[in-house]
């Protein structure tokens, strides 16, 4: 099955007194997410808005979202709950006589 994945691949600022947001990004991992259109090579970004600064100032965070298979697992099998009689029969087998 198929989902969308985010790759985050870096943050950004908002320029003070302009309507601006800088961004920086490293090339290398910009390079990673290229695709192509019609011949051309393309980098799709998305840009949202943090819900709080982080210890830099950032107030915004750059991914790119990409359609990716995802992997299947299957779920883990429940651990056996213990009755009251095994619980009991465990402690007296666990006591060590003297």
């Amino acid at each position: 099955m198929k989902k969308f994945v985010k790759n985050y691949i870096g943050k950004a600022k908002k320029v003070e007194g302009l309507e601006i947001i800088k961004i920086n990004l490293k090339i290398a991992d910009l390079v990673k997410f290229a695709h192509k259109y019609n011949d051309e090579d393309y980098i799709s970004l998305e840009v949202a808005k943090l819900q709080n600064p982080d210890n830099f100032g950032h107030d915004y965070t750059v991914y790119v979202n990409r359609l990716e298979e995802e992997q299947v697992t299957e779920p883990a099998p429940a651990p056996k709950k213990q009755t009251k009689k095994s619980k009991a029969a465990k402690q007296e087998t666990s006591e060590v006589p003297f």
